[in-house]
């Protein structure tokens, strides 16, 4: 374990990376091709994207060596706790399987993801009463903003396999954050911290015009949606 403190500031960027020169452009035509989804099982205004998986990412893909990578959880806890490479896979495994949804309109149904639940991660840490809301930090400087509440009960993962295998680099691996209810760019790739706080705050897609929480089932994708 490595205390937190020990973390250097320049490793958890205060802001998201801002690489397009000035507001993000939003649009609502999105485009995919359409396939029947399964009944009950791709949200409105999805399409199911059988075998494929689309590549999206607001940031530079960066090189990632397991053994320098650190998780840390803090901000509003008891115990500000960072782990290792060795020490995440040391503790106890969980798998999600089911499916996930972009906010560009793709769905992708029956994924498997192995890691280590969220919820293992927060019992260590232990949230202090006032704690409501979660910052997820990559490592590149992305930041997304989450209600604590949408962690909890085996709802999120930080996960480094795909189907059994290493989770490829263009996907967020070698480890990322997976909360498969929510949209997905709120499960943020190449996860390096989870910040508890008192107080909501916009990420780096939510300050420029995407949804606080995300549901697709509710199709939050943009703020004003309900």
């Amino acid at each position: 374990m490595i205390p937190a403190a020990t973390i250097p500031a320049a490793t958890i960027p205060a802001a998201p990376p801002r690489r397009y020169g000035g507001p993000v452009p939003i649009t609502r035509g999105f485009t995919g091709r359409p396939r029947r989804g399964r009944p009950g099982r791709v949200p409105p205004g999805q399409y199911d994207t059988g075998a494929d998986w689309p590549t999206l990412t607001a940031e530079v893909t960066p090189h990632l060596v397991p053994d320098e990578w650190t998780m840390t959880v803090d901000g509003l806890v008891d115990n500000p706790y960072t782990w290792t490479w060795r020490d995440v896979h040391a503790l106890p495994g969980s798998t999600y399987f089911g499916d996930i949804h972009c906010v560009t309109t793709w769905s992708k149904l029956d994924v498997t993801f192995g890691g280590v639940s969220v919820d293992t991660l927060l019992d260590i840490a232990h949230p202090r009463p006032g704690a409501a809301f979660v910052m997820a930090h990559s490592t590149t400087g992305y930041t997304t903003n989450l209600p604590l509440d949408d962690l909890r009960g085996d709802k999120a993962w930080i996960v480094w396999e795909y189907d059994g295998r290493p989770l490829p680099v263009e996907h967020g691996g070698p480890v990322r954050l997976l909360v498969p209810h929510l949209y997905f760019w709120k499960s943020a790739k190449w996860i390096t911290r989870l910040e508890l706080m008192e107080s909501d705050r916009p990420g780096f897609w939510e300050q420029n015009g995407y949804h606080d929480r995300g549901d697709p089932w509710l199709e939050q994708r943009y703020q004003g949606d309900p």
